[in-house]
């Protein structure tokens, strides 16, 4: 099983495994199914910390929420 870790832009999402937390994936949504790509460790928390920049300067809603995620996957 995985769980949202962050967005990644262009259709693109970062996930990671419920059983083994420090295996990551950024996941491409395409028309005929998903392309699963194995990233490593700081390439996912990258695309985390991009996300909440992002989310910090957009003065998003779900900042806190992502916040926490960002603080439960990499700290």
């Amino acid at each position: 099983m995985l769980y949202l870790v962050a967005p990644a832009g262009q259709g693109r999402d970062v996930y990671a495994t419920l059983y083994a937390q420090r295996m990551f994936f950024l996941v491409t949504l395409q028309p005929r199914g998903a392309q699963f790509e194995v990233i490593p460790y700081l390439d996912a928390r990258h695309y985390a910390e991009v996300h909440l920049s992002r989310c910090r300067r957009d003065k998003s809603t779900d900042f806190q929420r992502w916040q926490d995620l960002f603080h439960q996957t990499f700290i």
